[in-house]
């Protein structure tokens, strides 16, 4: 599987070039036409490219809820605006800004640098217990069976956030605020769920975890 790009851009002439031109690198590519599902898609992908200038929520605000959620994702800010208050408002927070109009072989050469840079290049896989977690294919196989583990996408979504954080105690809210993008309200069994549902697909003994471990009264964190 190639490596896999989430692309948010409202302009549909703008994105079709785009999205053609780096289907055509190689690349796996989700293109999105506003940020409302962004947050869900960059859990699988290891680059974002995000425009500022989006429908609703604007690119700053999506691209911060982004870094807030993975801090190791490299996010590439796409502008017409060309103003220094602009691009420092936009590398607050992205890790490269790019002004419109740009040349193809321009942004390719971004995107890679930024890829090497994020170590995504590399297709070693993430070892923890009995399971191989190939997060750049959106992929866990079980080492000792050689089976692939299949999670629903939230699912996915709220494991890779443990892994990116990994070995750290994070708080229900923490997680919650990280992969919905909206506030905990205490009480709330949503997250807890999920977490239960995850251990019956990735630990040897649910009742037992050793990968998924639950801090009492604080949350949850993924064991290295």
């Amino acid at each position: 599987m190639g490596i896999h790009l989430l692309y948010i851009e409202d302009d549909a002439e703008i994105g079709n070039w785009v999205h053609e031109d780096l289907i055509g690198r190689g690349y796996e590519v989700t293109w999105l036409q506003s940020g409302e599902h962004a947050l869900e898609k960059a859990a699988g992908s290891r680059l974002v490219i995000l425009d500022v200038m989006l429908p609703g929520l604007d690119g700053f605000t999506v691209g911060q809820r982004i870094k807030k959620a993975y801090p190791d994702l490299p996010i590439l800010m796409l502008s017409a605006r060309t103003s220094i208050d602009d691009k420092l408002e936009g590398l607050q927070f992205a890790d490269d800004y790019l002004t419109k109009p740009f040349h193809p072989d321009e942004l390719a050469a971004r995107i890679e640098v930024l890829l090497r840079r994020s170590g995504s290049f590399s297709s070693e896989p993430l070892v923890l217990k009995h399971l191989l977690v190939y997060e750049r294919e959106n992929r866990i196989v079980n080492k000792e069976t050689d089976e692939e583990i299949l999670l629903t996408g939230k699912q996915f979504q709220i494991f890779t956030y443990l892994v990116r954080h990994l070995g750290q105690i994070l708080t229900k809210e923490q997680i919650y605020e990280g992969v919905w993008g909206d506030p905990y309200l205490d009480g709330d069994k949503t997250l807890m769920v999920h977490i239960r549902y995850l251990r019956e697909k990735l630990e040897r003994d649910p009742a037992s975890p050793e990968i998924i471990e639950t801090i009492r009264g604080v949350g949850y964190r993924v064991k290295a």
